[in-house]
């Protein structure tokens, strides 16, 4: 069974939406501005480039990254050389782009457990927060890497759903803490 890692910069108040400066969101870039830059805080994302073997990604997501992330040669060679998978009804063969590797279009959340049921390694989402928000109410996330920002969003895309389900359970299995206030915070989920 592979191992579905969710991995999120988050604020304080569980927000998930436009960290990097995306269009359309009233925060957007919230990561970077007026927060000093801390080189060891991003240590765990190069951990994962390092130890995942696929990337899992929704529609909107998939659309966002596709156009640019196969042109940063340097910053995501590992992202970049991994198979991908995209959640979605909608996208069809046609809408992929070819110069990122191989990429398969899922349609539901049951190609997604059945994914996981296969050989391989980890499977990491970047993005994705109603795809995120669909898996963790599926119970199909078993792990978490969270970058905490010290930021309060208010309106925004969350990285968790309201949904009305039975309490979940997390392990945490590293932590720390740094100047700039980001907190790391990874998690496995207990199923």
């Amino acid at each position: 069974m592979r191992t579905l890692i969710t991995t999120a910069f988050v604020s304080l108040d569980g927000v998930v939406e436009g960290p990097g400066g995306e269009p359309g969101y009233r925060n957007s870039g919230w990561t970077f501005k007026d927060i000093e830059f801390d080189e060891a805080v991003y240590e765990l994302k190069g951990r994962e480039q390092e130890e995942a073997a696929a990337m899992l990604l929704g529609r909107v997501s998939y659309q966002a990254f596709s156009p640019v992330w196969p042109d940063m040669t340097e910053e995501f060679p590992g992202y970049n050389a991994m198979p991908k998978y995209v959640v979605s009804t909608t996208l069809g063969e046609q809408d992929l782009v070819s110069n990122w590797g191989e990429i398969t279009i899922l349609r539901s959340l049951d190609d997604v457990a059945a994914l996981k049921r296969t050989e391989g390694g980890p499977i990491i989402v970047h993005g994705s927060a109603t795809l995120n928000r669909n898996l963790s109410d599926a119970g199909l996330i078993d792990r978490y890497h969270l970058l905490v920002f010290p930021v309060l969003l208010g309106a925004g895309k969350r990285l968790f759903s309201d949904t009305d389900k039975d309490k979940q359970n997390l392990k945490l299995v590293e932590s720390n803490s740094y100047g700039n206030g980001i907190q790391k915070l990874v998690y496995d989920v207990v199923h």
